[in-house]
């Protein structure tokens, strides 16, 4: 099986920002380019963090209310310093969580969760800027067709690593889900196969109906 990497599916062509950008530089380059956030880079070109729409919006939540309606929340130190901000390295998240592009979806999938965060910078054997992955490049996994899941299961799963004969068992896919019908020498091979389509890119489920005769 070939999974897919986060070189196939990152952004090549990254916006970042200059660790002494200014504030309104960074609102402006945000607009310009219809982007939540951007890494922000070292004279090497090397993710130092991430600045959002987030961390530039916690400047307007330390301004008091003019209406006086709501109280100024209470800020943590570093949050209060990040709000007193004026340049990227004062305002962004850091460190940066970065990716490789050898990675799997699972892998970066799984560092995303961990550390909550929507995108990665993607960096190489340097730690210089490759390019960028988000929750919505990972998820183009499952958009792939039908035909080709089925291809896979059949040809890299079943025959390949499991060698089993084409008429033990059938696959069937439609929109990512994957039924198995068929009958299979030992039960303990029926798990095995269960996990090894699961891990298949872009199957959403699998459902079994095999049958063992030992």
């Amino acid at each position: 099986m070939r999974h897919r990497t986060v070189e196939e599916l990152m952004t090549r062509q990254v916006v970042r920002a200059r660790r002494d950008m200014p504030f309104k530089e960074i609102v402006k380059l945000l607009a310009e380019n219809d982007v939540t956030a951007v890494p922000v880079v070292d004279e090497l070109d090397r993710p130092m963090g991430v600045v959002s729409e987030a961390d530039l919006l916690r400047k307007c939540a330390d301004q008091a209310d003019p209406s006086g309606r709501t109280p100024i929340p209470h800020l943590e130190a570093w949050e209060r310093a990040k709000a007193e901000g004026a340049r990227a390295e004062e305002l962004m998240s850091a460190p940066a969580v970065c990716a490789r592009p050898e990675w799997s979806v699972v892998e970066t999938a799984r560092l995303m969760e961990v550390h909550n965060v929507k995108r990665l910078p993607v960096v190489d054997e340097t730690d210089r800027l490759q390019g960028i992955v988000s929750r919505a490049d990972l998820l183009r996994i499952f958009l792939r067709r039908d035909d080709a899941i089925r291809d896979e299961i059949t040809e890299d799963v079943l025959r390949q690593t499991l060698d089993l004969a084409p008429a033990e068992v059938t696959v069937e896919v439609r929109e990512g889900q994957v039924t198995l019908r068929g009958s299979v020498e030992s039960k303990s091979l029926i798990p095995i196969i269960e996990r090894l389509c699961r891990s298949v890119d872009g199957v959403i489920s699998v459902s079994e109906h095999i049958t063992y005769r030992t």
